[in-house]
């Protein structure tokens, strides 16, 4: 199975660490869903950069891959690399979560180009993955179709009935990516409503799954290029993430799940993001 190079592994870190500090700089305004953002940064840097089909010049074309965000409330991670894949102007970036702009606290797809439908309320992304899924057999198209989900948002029932019809029509196009980061917004979620084991019940739906590191650039890209695992069933990765990955302070805490901050923080947080990527790259050179 191909690798990633050492060149394509620094230049994807560059990419989302550069996202990171975007994101930070659009908490300027008090508050954001940070910790599901920087956990699932990496997956989604790695779908836009080395595995989806798609134009930010014609964000509307046709044959393009779909990308549903299914936790909208993660949207500064989705925002920060349409503007970075130039979709829109970075500055937009900056207006985030003030009146009337189009980059709200969650995605709304006639407001801002790039976002495939509006999400935000947990359960309903996988469904409408999946009936765009179906829409490409029946256009006849082969575009494929790309959903993050988070481990908390599993215990929608939503989530499993989209994943059983999945399943009955064989939408092999489709392909699932659990953000399993561990927390939400009150704490552990094996404490609050635990889904696991994930692997076993979408086998268990009738898909194929595969479980990696969320934030291995090599493994995400090796998963998700090489889809569908198996003919005629829809696949699902399992990404062990981190929350918060790259804010040392804020790793690992539900309490992180959406920082109130105060702007004097920014600065001081952003420095550490620089220094967490520095690290990573360092690693990747040893």
């Amino acid at each position: 199975m191909q690798r990633l190079s050492e060149k394509d592994i620094r230049d994807l870190i560059e990419k989302s660490y550069r996202c990171r500090k975007n994101i930070l700089k659009m908490m300027r305004n008090g508050e954001g869903h940070i910790g599901g953002a920087f956990s699932s940064l990496d997956i989604i840097t790695v779908i836009y950069n080395r595995i989806l089909r798609h134009d930010p010049k014609n964000p509307k074309w046709a044959d393009r891959d779909r990308f549903i965000l299914s936790a909208g409330h993660k949207c500064l991670a989705l925002y920060s690399v349409l503007a970075d894949q130039g979709y829109f102007s970075q500055e937009v970036l900056y207006r985030y979560n003030t009146f009337d702009s189009p980059v709200a606290m969650h995605p709304e797809e006639k407001r801002l180009p790039g976002i495939e439908f509006s999400t935000g309320s947990l359960g309903h992304g996988l469904p409408v993955a999946n009936a765009i899924a179906l829409a490409a057999r029946l256009d006849k198209k082969d575009y494929r179709v790309f959903a993050v989900l988070g481990d908390g948002e599993s215990a929608e029932g939503s989530v499993w009935e989209a994943a059983m019809a999945a399943a009955h029509h064989k939408t092999d196009n489709l392909t699932v990516i659990i953000d399993r980061n561990g927390l939400q917004v009150n704490g552990a979620t094996r404490d609050i409503m635990d889904s696991s084991p994930l692997e076993e019940k979408f086998k268990a739906f009738g898909w194929a799954v595969k479980t990696i590191n969320g934030h291995d650039f090599n493994q995400i890209y090796q998963a998700l290029s090489s889809v569908p695992f198996i003919k005629d069933k829809p696949s699902c990765v399992v990404a062990d993430t981190v929350k918060c990955k790259g804010l040392p302070y804020g790793e690992a805490k539900f309490q992180f799940h959406h920082w109130h901050c105060e702007n004097s923080e920014i600065d001081n947080a952003i420095t550490l993001v620089e220094d967490e990527k520095r690290k990573e790259l360092d690693r990747v050179a040893k």
